[in-house]
């Protein structure tokens, strides 16, 4: 009996450890992640926004979307990547005001996924 009762209060504690974890891995990824769209939003509404621009946001994305699949849904991180693409794409051909509402979309992403997954009483009811 005692035995079963150390098992189950390790077992909690460790799981308790490993949420703290994931929450605060993926809401420093996506923090990370925000400042540098938003540094892409304020040179796409300068009009200075370059395709390297976006791809150095892209690159960025694809290397941080390879630990975050770990933590999060793949369906969660598949219309980052939908918005984002379409968003650098608009850039390329100097289309900042198509654009400009791709990158809102992808800022509105990056603060809506964390809270999505995080635990808040309205997540669990």
């Amino acid at each position: 009996m005692v035995k079963t009762l150390t098992s189950i209060f390790i077992s909690f504690i460790v799981l308790f450890g490993i949420s703290i974890f994931e929450q605060k891995f993926v809401n420093d990824t996506f923090a990370l992640f925000t400042q540098a769209v938003l540094s892409l939003h304020d040179k796409t509404e300068a009009k200075t926004a370059t395709f390297e621009d976006g791809t150095a946001i892209r690159s960025l994305w694809e290397e941080k979307k390879k630990s975050l699949q770990i933590w999060l849904p793949h369906t969660a991180l598949q219309e980052v990547d939908y918005q984002l693409y379409e968003a650098v794409g608009f850039i390329c051909v100097k289309d900042y005001e198509s654009a400009l509402p791709k990158i809102e979309v992808v800022l509105g992403m990056c603060d809506n996924i964390p809270y999505s997954y995080t635990f808040h009483i309205e997540n669990i009811l």
